[in-house]
Parts: structure tokens; sequence; C-alpha cells
């Protein structure tokens, strides 16, 4: 039975490129939001966006490498790695968008202004900590979930694909 239901399961290198590709709609989807919807990202989902592309970026690797068990052990765990701190950032944003109004963080200058008037290390530190415009809240899902939780969910199915590949069992060859 537990072979048949291996047998089942997509193989290492094509699940790795699904993981790649839904890294790519996650990240289609939000420049949709910006640049159709017009919904200016803050620090922190700048941040959350570049441990999507990351993951996707080593799921890709993965996918070409096509490594034994051993190095694809140590490629899911890397991508779920990723996942779990852009998870992090994900929640502090959720943390920073239900703290009561007098404690939100003061806002600070665009992302762009940031980039061209201070240093890098200033500028990284904005999109880490994130202020209060990430607290702001624009846009729900079906009016319930803002875009960082939305955000969290992606993480959390990411995380949960990647850490499958870490440790899954692939079919011995008999059993084909």
């Amino acid at each position: 039975m537990t072979e048949k239901l291996l047998a089942m399961m997509p193989k290492s290198r094509t699940l790795n490129l699904l993981i790649f590709l839904a890294s790519v709609a996650i990240i289609g989807i939000v420049l949709y939001m910006e640049h159709v919807m017009l919904l200016e990202p803050c620090g922190l989902c700048i941040t959350q966006r570049v441990f999507v592309v990351l993951t996707g970026l080593v799921c890709l690797a993965a996918a070409i490498h096509n490594p034994s068990a051993t190095g694809r052990r140590r490629y899911g765990m890397a991508a779920a790695a990723l996942c779990v701190v852009g998870g992090y950032f994900a929640v502090r944003q959720i943390w920073l968008t239900y703290l009561p109004e007098d404690q939100v963080p003061a806002c600070g200058p665009g992302f762009s202004y940031m980039l061209d008037n201070f240093p890098l290390m200033d500028t990284l530190s904005f999109l880490l900590k994130g202020d209060g415009n990430c607290a702001e809240v624009h846009w729900r899902f079906l009016g319930l979930l803002s875009i960082p939780e939305l955000a969290l969910i992606g993480f959390v199915g990411l995380f949960s694909l990647c850490l499958f590949q870490a440790f899954r069992q692939e079919p011995s060859p008999a059993a084909s």
C-alpha cells in the first residue's frame, strides 16, 4: 500500500519544479497587486518577496541538479529554512497590523527614497523591522485575510512541500 502511494507522488525533480512554479506564481500575484491594483509594498512585504524568490531559486536549482537522497534532503531543508525566515517576517507584519494604534511605529520614507538617500545597512534595517506603513491594511482577500496573512499561508504551504521533499522516500525501482 505504501509503495503504491509513493509511486503516485510526483518525482522529486517534478515536485521541486512545482515548488519553483508556485513561487513564480506568488511573485506574479504580488506584482499584479503592486502594479495593477496599485498597492505599494512596505519594507516587510519586500523582505517576504525576497524569501519567496530565494525558496523558488533553491528548488529550481534542486530540479536542475536532481540530486541523490542526501542532496535532496539538503536542498529541501535549505528551502524549508528560507520559508521559516520568510514566515517570521509575515508574522511580524501581522503582529504590527494588530497593534493598538498608539503603539504602531512611526511611518518612514518610501523604500525607493531610502535606497537613493540612506546607507545600505540603514535600508536593510528598515526592511527587516518594518514601520507604520507595514501596520496598514489596504486590502483583504474576501474581506477576511490581509496580505501578510496570505503570505504566511503561502510560506506554510511552501514549507510543507519543502519538508516533504527533504524527508520523502523515493519508490524503489522494483515497485515501478
